[in-house]
């Protein structure tokens, strides 16, 4: 998968460096041992942050920022990275869905970005390109509806919108019956480091828990 990063990303956030890891996986309904890793960190999060500090995590401070830059309010349209650390900081359980998205969500947790989580095999075209959201521009968020998401970074294939840092699109999302996946890290921070240190902690997730060699890993855009 080629991708792109647009003239109004980078004029609007100069520092933005992304991962993608394709890989083949066997998803599941649950696993148990994935879960007693969520658990796990899900508490080490609760001694380490409060719903105040958690804004000063770099990759969560850097989203907000990006958001801003936009044209998108971070508190009304919270970035997943931050909703989810936020969700356990409340004393709740993360949301089980199957093991791609929970793993997907484990990694977003671990690292604070927000990581677009795709069935290869439903994006449109062997390119996306990363933007930013139009007024009118038509997305239906995972269990949201109709989102607006003007103002938003987005990811669009040939068919439009797939992904952005607050939802996935319902076209594009993985499944029981998804066997080959794309994982986006949003690195709105610059930290190509740790964006690669999370991308391959999705590779050891992917091997661990979903029947997988880990795939391949991208960064992007290329340095210059």
């Amino acid at each position: 998968m080629q991708i792109v990063v647009s003239d109004e990303i980078k004029a609007a956030c100069p520092g933005f460096v992304g991962a993608a890891v394709e890989a083949a996986a066997v998803n599941s309904g649950y696993s148990e041992a994935l879960w007693a890793e969520i658990d796990a960190r899900s508490e080490e999060c609760r001694q380490r942050l409060t719903t105040e500090s958690l804004k000063q995590v770099p990759a969560i401070e850097a989203t907000r920022r990006a958001y801003r830059a936009c044209g998108k309010d971070p508190s009304r349209y919270r970035p997943s990275g931050e909703a989810l650390v936020r969700r356990v900081l409340q004393g709740k359980r993360l949301y089980q869905i199957d093991t791609l998205v929970d793993l997907v969500n484990l990694a977003s947790m671990a690292y604070g970005y927000s990581i677009g989580g795709f069935d290869a095999d439903k994006i449109c075209g062997d390119t996306l390109t990363l933007g930013i959201g139009r007024d009118g521009e038509p997305y239906e968020g995972i269990g949201r509806g109709q989102l607006n998401i003007a103002g938003l970074p987005v990811y669009r294939d040939a068919m439009g919108g797939i992904g952005t840092p607050t939802s996935d699109n319902e076209r594009t999302k993985m499944g029981i019956g998804t066997t080959r996946v794309l994982f986006l890290v949003n690195g709105y921070d610059g930290d190509r480091d740790n964006v690669a240190a999370c991308a391959a902690y999705l590779q050891e997730l992917l091997r661990s828990h979903a029947g997988s060699d880990g795939g391949t890993v991208t960064i992007y855009p290329a340095r210059q």
